[in-house]
């Protein structure tokens, strides 16, 4: 590989484009924008998108390099003077620029005193030959997988507490990009038919050892016109096993406590064969919208989806209703990393505790909904402990009638006996955790 070569116009389309990633979501739509300003097209459009990309999954990474070198966070800078030191750091640091690319780096400074004021230009200038010099002092394992796996200290010091020596195939699965998963809706069509389809479009596929109606797609493909008949939806092995634990059975009654955008409401419905009634709800107005949208294309007749906190269900359904409760509990999502790779830099440990205060909240309401002899699922798509078995300990430790039925597979015991885990790196699916709860009663 020869040395990196970018034209002043390549650096301007950059920083621009980092700069809207702040402001506009999805970053793509971002660097699209900045891309047209600057015509990038053809060949140099994927050559500079893979930069961006490092850019996003490299942030945290950059912004303390920034911050140890400059003395300040750069979230306090000017946002252009924020946007071009990441751009500078990415390529001086991180990649081997060529010595006319570093010269237009240097000429960045004449960029910036345009669009903002001349002392930032100024500022810029004087500080970059820092950059240039920057070396990382990588003293602690810690570290040193914080560099190869792009990860807060934090996070690895989390996971290594979680799966000792484990931690580093964990941090290296949670980088790697996993297939499309879908899982095949049985009140429209069997597993064979969306098979057929699939070699039909010549397209290379796996199903999953595990949960027999879910399908990994291995080539770039998109199952849209499987999702608009109903045939499919969008579903990851771990989370089409939660229905599967809590096994609701045609004709009763069941509430899925944070339902949207419903992938797991269609799949109870599909195992209850479409008899009995499902109580969706959910709080987001865009979610329930889709939530609808995935249960009118399934054909699920049963489910009544209602746009409201359920902490607030037990008032507006009753107490004692549920034969079965889902609560596929609102969580920090860390186990999905793989699937939405910026989310490691927004995850911040001391939200922990708020997360699990709404957590504990939605599982007294949970238990205030279900019937004596009735079955919970709590679960979550996190795999830290605070979240999982931190939570059903506590909520065990408060209710004497209640009982963990224990799971026994298809994946690993949890860390509390009875409760099982999904781990992305043992299991190539996203981390999951389940504790089955039963109250005891007449």
């Amino acid at each position: 590989m020869g040395k990196l070569k970018l034209s002043d116009r390549q650096l301007y389309a950059l920083i621009e484009a980092v700069k809207l990633g702040e402001e506009v979501k999805p970053s793509q739509q971002a660097k699209r924008k900045a891309f047209a300003k600057y015509k990038i097209n053809g060949w140099e459009n994927s050559k500079l998108t893979g930069i961006f990309y490092s850019i996003q999954r490299r942030l945290g990474l950059i912004d303390e390099v920034i911050e140890e070198l400059v003395g300040v966070s750069p979230l306090v800078l000017d946002p252009w003077l924020r946007a071009t030191l990441r751009v500078a750091v990415e390529i001086a640091v991180f990649r081997d620029p060529s010595e006319k690319t570093r010269g237009h780096l240097r000429g960045l400074a004449r960029f910036l005193s345009k669009r903002t004021h001349p002392y930032v230009g100024y500022y810029y200038y004087d500080f970059l030959p820092k950059v240039f010099e920057y070396v990382p002092v990588i003293d602690t394992e810690e570290k040193r997988l914080k560099w190869d796996y792009l990860f807060p200290e934090w996070f690895i010091v989390k996971m290594r507490g979680l799966v000792g020596d484990e931690a580093e195939e964990l941090l290296k699965a949670l980088n790697e990009t996993l297939p499309t998963s879908i899982r095949v809706n049985l009140l429209k069509a069997s597993v064979e038919d969306v098979e057929h389809y699939l070699r039909k479009k010549s397209v290379r596929f796996e199903r999953s050892e595990r949960v027999e109606t879910v399908i990994r797609i291995l080539d770039p493909f998109n199952p849209e016109w499987l999702f608009n008949k109903g045939f499919a939806v969008a579903q990851e092995e771990a989370a089409a096993v939660a229905s599967l634990v809590l096994a609701p059975k045609p004709s009763e009654t069941v509430v899925d406590l944070a339902a949207a955008p419903g992938g797991k409401t269609a799949h109870m419905a599909e195992l209850m064969k479409n008899e009995g009634k499902i109580y969706a709800f959910d709080v987001d107005k865009a979610r329930i919208k889709r939530m609808n949208e995935v249960l009118r294309r399934t054909g699920v007749e049963i489910a009544e989806t209602l746009r409201a906190d359920g902490r607030k269900a037990p008032d507006i359904l009753g107490e004692g209703i549920a034969d079965r409760v889902m609560l596929d509990a609102p969580c920090t999502s860390d186990g999905t990393i793989a699937k939405n790779p910026e989310l490691r830099w927004r995850l911040r440990e001391k939200n922990i505790p708020k997360v699990v205060e709404l957590q504990k909240e939605l599982l007294e309401s949970a238990w205030k909904l279900l019937k004596p002899g009735g079955r919970l699922l709590y679960s979550t798509c996190s795999m830290f402990r605070e979240e999982n078995e931190g939570v059903v300990e506590w909520f065990l430790g408060r209710h004497p009638d209640a009982g963990l039925i224990p799971l026994t597979g298809p994946y690993d015991p949890g860390f509390l006996p009875g409760t099982m885990r999904a781990w992305p790196h043992r299991h190539k699916t996203i981390g999951f955790f389940y504790a089955l709860i039963e109250k005891r009663g007449d």
